[in-house]
């Protein structure tokens, strides 16, 4: 039975209340008017309340309701609408409005065959935002299925900086030069480091409860986005299989090699499903795949390093894992701002951690400088680089030390990672 346009429209304004009323984070996310946008992200990392946002900003440039749609198909009251229905969304607001509205559409993915109404709304030169689960919707099938008419924006959990604005904490431009200042940010940022910044867990108190809700939300990402949605038949063979990633941030790995460690614990997973199973892994924006940037094709697609996209999640699965947990929150931030597809590591012999080519950034991440040994593994290949690609910008990423090095010729800054999570634009050349 269809819907009813009175229940509609009932869920079309009840929901606004929530639009205007919600504690808003300003997130450094932007949309070009005119645009259509599907925000895909890891589960929640904030994508409906980046909807929010949007319209306010509207609102704010002189939209009004009259303007603007917004529908949260994850409404119970909407749990019979199907495809046949989508349309009486149109006719509701059309009793208010004769002009067509920017329509914001959040979890459009629990309509069957939803797509089809998404591209008749662009084509028919409507602006359209929209979200989904990644258990129902992904970035890569959205893509293929809208053919081109929407851009998508890969949001990620907080960075540093919106984490400080969270716990309001304000900084002045010399904020690192002041003692009281560095501890501030200090605290706030070994806490980051250690549950990550996904919006849910910001404001918790209680360790057991952070962890808690990141254990509840790997289930959810592990059970839901990626068994129930490609019906995996060996959920035991995919735990061990994240797991293993998990112990191996920071280390290239293969896929035979990830293979022959399942095949080890008595699975019988072959090798294609391995593959199959990491493709599933990364759709659900549980990891993210960092290629060697001078391997050969079939390396490059074989052989990755690969992060999780929190290092709350992360910590999950490790113990004593500082040095992990520093190098997979750099690998996140790199991800934040240049996209997943333009962070690569760089082995010529000599391994650099990080190098984001469109910006001319190498960088190398250690927890700490103090040994001689580790000074000059980590220094000897930066060097070598730099020497090679003079207008790079190559630093040291450290977890709380500050130096200047000279190496070969070379000078080379060390900086603690808060610093630059925070500082960036000082050290980056773009």
């Amino acid at each position: 039975m269809a819907i009813s346009k009175d229940l509609l429209r009932e869920c079309i304004v009840s929901q606004r209340e929530m639009i205007t009323t919600a504690e808003l984070v300003e997130r450094p996310y932007r949309f070009e008017d005119g645009m259509n946008y599907v925000l895909v992200g890891v589960r929640q990392v904030g994508k409906s309340y980046l909807l929010y946002q949007r319209i306010r900003q509207l609102f704010a440039y002189g939209h009004t309701w009259d303007d603007v749609l917004f529908l949260n198909f994850d409404d119970e009251r909407l749990a019979e609408m199907s495809a046949l229905d989508l349309n009486l969304i149109l006719e509701v607001h059309g009793i208010y409005s004769e002009q067509k509205p920017i329509l914001f559409l959040d979890e459009i993915q629990r309509i069957e065959h939803w797509e089809q109404f998404a591209r008749r709304l662009v084509d028919s030169k409507y602006t359209v935002y929209i979200t989904g689960s990644n258990a129902k919707m992904l970035s890569s099938e959205v893509a293929t299925t809208l053919g081109g008419r929407f851009l998508i924006q890969e949001i990620y959990p907080f960075s540093f900086g919106e984490f400080i604005t969270v716990k309001e904490i304000t900084l002045d431009k010399d904020w690192f030069h002041s003692t009281s200042a560095r501890s501030v940010v200090q605290r706030a940022y070994l806490e980051y480091f250690t549950y990550g910044g996904l919006p849910g867990i910001l404001n918790i108190v209680s360790p057991a409860v952070k962890r808690s809700y990141l254990s509840s939300l790997y289930q959810k990402i592990y059970l839901g986005d990626i068994c129930a949605r490609h019906r995996v038949s060996d959920s035991k063979a995919l735990n061990i299989l994240i797991k293993k990633i998990a112990e191996s941030v920071k280390q290239p790995v293969s896929y035979r090699r990830l293979n022959h460690v399942i095949v080890s614990t008595g699975s019988k997973l072959s090798l294609p499903t391995t593959i199959s199973y990491m493709d599933y892994a990364e759709e659900s924006w549980l990891i993210l795949p960092v290629k060697n940037q001078l391997a050969q094709l079939s390396d490059k697609e074989s052989t990755k390093k690969y992060y999780l996209i929190d290092n709350g999640l992360l910590n999950l699965f490790l113990y004593n894992g500082e040095t992990t947990l520093l190098e997979n929150m750099v690998c996140t931030e790199l991800c934040r701002r240049y996209g997943k597809d333009n962070v690569s590591y760089y082995n010529a012999g000599n391994e650099i951690d990080f190098v984001v080519e469109e910006a001319h950034l190498a960088l190398q991440v250690t927890y700490s400088m103090q040994d001689t040994e580790t000074r000059e593994r980590e220094l000897a290949p930066l060097a070598k680089f730099q020497s090679q690609h003079p207008n790079w910008t190559c630093l040291i990423i450290t977890n709380d030390h500050r130096s200047l090095y000279t190496f070969d010729g070379q000078e080379l800054q060390a900086i603690p990672a808060y610093q630059w999570l925070l500082d960036s634009n000082m050290y980056e050349k773009v």
